[in-house]
């Protein structure tokens, strides 16, 4: 079993710039299920680690970090960025 993931984040849709894209992000994986609070009705546990999110520069730092806090990780590769070139005539055929 997995104690955490590791994946590659992507450009963030509603900017066009990249400054953090590209950025290696370890997340503790859910230990069980969440339990409905009966007061308030939400939805939740009480495993903190969940709420923890790790950036790294690269895929390298993130393992090292894995392996030296002896957790299992499991590596998701990014996907290809599509590009769609076309010409602004081509937005009225």
């Amino acid at each position: 079993m997995t104690d955490a993931r590791i994946y590659q984040t992507d450009k963030n849709a509603m900017q066009s710039g990249r400054a953090r894209a590209g950025r290696w992000v370890l997340e503790y994986e859910p230990t069980g299920p969440k339990q409905v609070d009966p007061l308030t009705g939400w939805a939740g546990s009480g495993f903190t680690r969940e709420q923890l999110r790790l950036e790294f520069p690269t895929l390298e730092a993130a393992q090292a970090y894995a392996e030296r806090e002896g957790l299992t990780a499991r590596v998701t590769a990014a996907g290809e960025r599509k590009l769609k070139l076309q010409s602004y005539a081509d937005n009225f055929k």
